[in-house]
């Protein structure tokens, strides 16, 4: 199949077509199952062709003809994955199809043998010494074959594959690069790729074939990238394009939609966070966020109801489908999609993480864990089930509790605990022993982890900005900013206009009496669009601590302006503080009229009701007999209303947190 025709215009569906039941086709016959498909749906979505038109056979050599009878027995013992067989058969063939399958045969060999040991093994520091044993041999023998220029398209993605496990990233980036060239069709060797492109720069570096399936691999990219508004733009261009009917594209789009702000990430900020922080915080920031966000929230979950109706057993993208419905406490449509995929396939990983999802809705941890340890027995690279299980070991907050967790994720040993704590002082967990203490070991197995689900989480990809912040979140529940304010750097990094990160920096800054660089992250965070509502108060009672009266009163006022308006005012529990500041500082100023409603607002809240009444009698035998027209203080700010000067503006050029 010559792929040097192919070009990145839409124009001829009927040609597309013919490429994918071509390709579809290759990859069945070499066993990469995801990849056809893949090619299949794709083609799928598109008109049929007539018979006059179906793309021809492969072109069949006299080395193919040589090697059929043992390509045939050993792709029966591969269908069975019975891969040693397999490859005992193909050894000594000579055509490209043959080789293909005796190396990829091996390779899935060794990985099921890791994943057997994996398995067996008594815990996470075992887990992580577990390797697949023939990634050295193949890569030896497919160097030899690279050098000699005797790969193929699909030989050379299994060769970038066999790099990628070694850890080798540049050499890999060049192979599957090297791989797409010659076969611009095979869609996992652009999926390979794409998780290895860590930036918008590097992504861009990339020479890439100019073919249409690099709008597929764009769309993928950006929305991986958290570059969503581009990546609905692409997806939009390829339904124009004629691939309407794709359940692919339907799902892919549902999950941009569901990745705007962090759907997922508010799993781990808002629900988790709130139980080890300002339960009000957590609240009313989940208030703001639904009622900001819910549009996004009801389109994906109308792409996934249709997605549902066009394919009812599909499984794929199920897992997100349950964040959203947890996101929205949607209990009955979470308990009818789990059992409904439990029907279908209940050892599969997304199965197992709506089950967990809602086990961990209804606030039963225990059982939520024990499913994402399922998820991660099936497929241990599973980053969703690595951060939702550490997720769950933290809201497993007693000893009782703690215990459960740990005997329910695997079998206790007494010398694996030693092993555990001679572990932790090579690496980063000394601190972690120091704060919690060896009498209290049981925290610090839950901690422990919790830790390893997430540093798991990040290994398997160090583009997800939640495992980051998770780990920014537990170092500042230990009371260690300077680690915290690390991986807040990275989240933040991967994240630069959510305001939850600049929240988590500016509060760090502060522990470590930074204020200035704190004033700028919370002050950038209400500029990019606060969606806790917290910024402004903090800025406001940062200027508070450095005695910034006018400072302070402007972030009060911008903050009580920004709680009316979105009518939260009964819902948040720092309105009266702000009310509070406000009345002491307009009677100080002798400004008491405004003095006078900042007082009577607070007579509507329990916690400042009597410090109001005070501050109204005070007034009362102050106040001058001639009365003036009271200002309206929650009216939009102008130059001709506010008694206060602006916050000056900040300097925000020189720093990046």
């Amino acid at each position: 199949m010559k792929m040097a025709a192919l070009c990145s215009e839409f124009g001829d569906l009927v040609q597309i077509k013919k490429h994918l039941i071509s390709v579809t086709s290759l990859c069945k016959e070499r066993g990469l199952l995801h990849s056809a498909k893949w090619g299949s749906e794709l083609a799928f979505a598109l008109d049929p062709l007539p018979k006059d038109e179906l793309p021809p056979s492969a072109p069949f050599t006299e080395d193919d003809a040589q090697d059929l009878d043992a390509l045939s027995l050993a792709k029966s013992y591969f269908d069975l994955k019975e891969y040693d067989r397999a490859a005992y058969f193909l050894k000594g063939c000579c055509s490209q199809k043959a080789y293909f399958l005796y190396m990829y045969s091996r390779y899935l060999s060794g990985e099921k043998k890791k994943d057997d040991e994996t398995v067996d093994s008594l815990g996470p520091l075992e887990k992580g010494q577990v390797r697949n044993e023939a990634l050295r041999e193949l890569r030896v023998e497919l160097s030899k074959k690279h050098n000699a220029g005797e790969l193929d398209g699909f030989t050379l993605y299994l060769y970038g594959v066999v790099l990628r496990k070694l850890d080798l990233l540049k050499e890999a980036v060049e192979v599957f690069v090297e791989a797409i060239h010659s076969l611009p069709l095979h869609w996992g060797a652009w999926l390979e790729l794409s998780n290895l492109v860590t930036n918008i720069e590097m992504l861009k570096s990339l020479s890439l074939p100019d073919c249409w399936i690099k709008d597929f691999f764009m769309a993928h990219m950006y929305t991986e990238l958290q570059m969503i508004k581009e990546a609905l733009q692409k997806y939009q261009n390829l339904i124009e394009a004629g691939f309407s009917k794709s359940t692919y594209i339907i799902s892919q789009i549902a999950v941009a939609y569901h990745n705007i702000r962090g759907f997922t990430f508010y799993l781990l900020d808002e629900i988790f966070f709130a139980s080890q922080k300002n339960v009000m915080r957590a609240g009313s920031g989940v208030t703001a966020l639904l009622s900001h966000f819910i549009s996004d929230i009801d389109q994906a979950l109308a792409l996934f109801n249709e997605l549902r109706d066009q394919d009812p057993y599909r499984i794929d993208n199920m897992d997100t489908f349950s964040n959203l419905l947890y996101v929205k406490s949607m209990k009955p449509e979470l308990s009818y999609l789990a059992h409904n995929l439990v029907e279908i396939d209940k050892y599969r990983v997304e199965t197992c993480c709506v089950i967990g999802n809602y086990y961990s809705l209804r606030s039963q941890h225990e059982k939520a864990a024990l499913y994402f340890q399922r998820a991660l027995k099936l497929n241990p690279r599973c980053l969703g089930a690595w951060t939702l299980m550490g997720h769950e070991y933290m809201e497993m907050k007693n000893t009782s509790a703690a215990i459960q967790a740990y005997r329910s994720g695997s079998t206790c040993r007494k010398w694996w605990i030693s092993q555990c704590l001679v572990q932790c002082v090579n690496e980063e967990f000394l601190p972690l022993t120091r704060r919690i203490g060896i009498l209290n070991i049981v925290f610090f197995i839950m901690y422990f982890f919790f830790f390893f689900s997430i540093r798991h989480a990040i290994e398997v990809n160090k583009r997800d900005y939640r495992a980051w912040y998770g780990l920014g979140q537990t170092y500042e529940i230990l009371k260690m900013p300077f680690y915290c304010l690390y991986y807040y750097r990275k989240a933040h990094q991967l994240r630069p206009n959510d305001s939850r990160m600049l929240v988590a920096l500016g509060e760090s800054y502060e522990k470590l009496s930074q204020q200035v660089e704190a004033k700028k992250c919370y002050w950038r965070a209400y500029s990019v669009g606060d969606v806790e509502k917290m910024a402004l108060l903090k800025l406001a009672k940062l200027h508070e601590q450095l005695n910034e009266s006018d400072d302070a009163a402007q972030c009060y006022m911008l903050y009580i302006q920004d709680i009316f308006s979105c009518g939260e005012q009964l819902e948040h529990a720092e309105v009266s503080t702000a009310l509070r500041y406000l009345g002491q500082y307009y009677f100080k100023n002798k400004l008491y009229d405004e003095a006078s409603l900042c007082a009577a607002r607070c007579c509507d809240y329990n916690d400042a009701r009597e410090e109001g009444k005070a501050l109204l009698r005070q007034i009362s035998q102050v106040r001058d007999q001639i009365e003036t027209p009271s200002a309206d203080l929650f009216a939009p700010l102008s130059n001709n209303n506010t008694p206060v000067r602006r916050v000056s503006p900040l300097n925000l050029i020189s720093f990046t947190p």
